[in-house]
């Protein structure tokens, strides 16, 4: 029987080809229920996020938004504990640093994506085309190299269509965009996936890959926990030391705003509008937009 601490060479395969990977039963039934009861204990905490992910895809869009959580990291003994423990799994450790490489961080997270039945889904998104600094994907060496990695930890069954995590298999690769009746899976050509998951099992998928989420359609409530990590070099997120007031102090507001700029935390999934690239000619250079 494989040791599930250790990535065999067959699951670096199915990965390489398929951009995601489904380590089965991670979890004990005790440590489900566990995670599940911290939840339920916290979910006052839990909002509805307004609709809005599924666009204007007559597939994915729906009247009732997913459900959110965050802060396991932080909660009281003994709720915090296991989300602790998840953190650093050896089924996690093992593979990442065969998937992300040695100094792998966790970028963002955790944070509980769930819903109830009819919750929207959300846009097919990501893709090997346009080239993400954040996500990229390589293979060189025989060594895989995964710039962005979620590790999705699941408390309840996902069963052949009831929803939640979709992604096209491969995609992580592609050189080419993805086309829009995909992305919002109103013309899926049997493309997007639904994969199949059993309450204790842990999926990892490249951020590279195009996914998304489908509308939930079982009575039970989805309970899906992320952690959203990045190897040693990548940002994902924008942290608390981003701005660079924040960073070097208020002397920065001396500067130039050319020079400015240049003082950012690392963060290309910001979102910051005021982020910004610099031109040059030679002689002089500007801020430029994006």
């Amino acid at each position: 029987m494989p040791n599930r601490y250790t990535m065999t060479d067959d699951e670096k395969y199915y990965f390489d080809l398929r951009g995601y990977l489904i380590v089965r039963g991670a979890l004990s039934d005790r440590e489900v229920s566990l995670g599940n009861e911290a939840i339920d204990r916290h979910a006052s905490g839990m909002r509805e996020r307004p609709p809005g992910l599924g666009g204007t895809s007559s597939v994915l869009s729906t009247p009732t938004g997913r459900l959110e959580l965050s802060g396991m990291l932080g909660w009281p003994e003994p709720d915090r504990t296991l989300f602790r423990r998840l953190l650093i799994h050896p089924v996690v450790v093992s593979r990442l640093n065969e998937l992300c490489g040695p100094g792998f961080r966790l970028d963002h997270g955790p944070g509980l994506i769930g819903g109830n039945k009819g919750a929207e889904g959300f846009t097919l998104h990501g893709g090997g085309e346009p080239f993400s600094h954040a996500n990229w994907y390589r293979v060189q060496n025989g060594r895989i190299r995964c710039r962005g990695i979620t590790v999705a930890w699941q408390f309840t069954d996902c069963g052949p269509g009831d929803g939640g995590f979709a992604v096209v298999p491969g995609s992580h690769k592609s050189e080419f965009e993805a086309p829009v009746d995909l992305r919002s899976v109103e013309n899926p050509e049997d493309l997007v996936v639904q994969p199949v998951m059993k309450a204790g099992d842990v999926l990892f998928f490249a951020e590279t890959a195009t996914h998304g989420t489908l509308p939930w359609k079982a009575e039970h409530q989805r309970r899906s926990v992320l952690y959203k990590y990045a190897s040693r070099g990548a940002a994902r997120a924008v942290g608390r030391r981003y701005t660079p007031e924040s960073r070097y102090g208020d002397w920065v507001k001396d500067l130039t705003p050319e020079q400015h700029s240049l003082l950012y935390g690392p963060g290309y999934h910001s979102g910051a509008s005021h982020r910004a690239n610099l031109g040059s000619d030679g002689k002089k250079v500007w801020l430029v937009d994006g």
